[in-house]
């Protein structure tokens, strides 16, 4: 199946897709090139035999930062997809949102 993130267009293996703001989509790709980057700073940690707490400790802020930018990404979900299908008249959105919390906090 093909991977529909580099597609404009709707596809069926997601179905749904969200239009976002230039505020929200830079808020977010900038986080995500962060993490990125401290990623990296890891990889490169491991090819010069740094110490294991050091690597440990960056993977710990790697971690927060991914946690971040899921709570942004949630609470934007919350308060633009959630609360427009509900007031459509969609409530099944409420138990895909139960479904979706219940794998994040695994």
């Amino acid at each position: 199946m093909e991977d529909c993130t580099e597609k404009k267009e709707i596809c069926e293996c997601c179905k749904r897709k969200k239009e976002r703001s230039d505020e929200e989509y830079r808020s977010l790709i900038n986080r995500l090139n962060r993490i990125e980057g401290q990623v990296r700073g890891i990889r490169n940690m491991v090819e010069n035999n740094a110490y294991c707490p050091d690597i440990l400790i960056q993977a710990s802020a790697v971690n927060s930062a991914l946690n971040s930018f899921c709570k942004e990404l949630l609470a934007s979900h919350i308060k633009t997809c959630v609360v427009n299908d509900i007031q459509n008249g969609r409530i099944e959105t409420v138990d895909e949102l139960v479904n979706m919390l219940r794998k994040l906090m695994k």
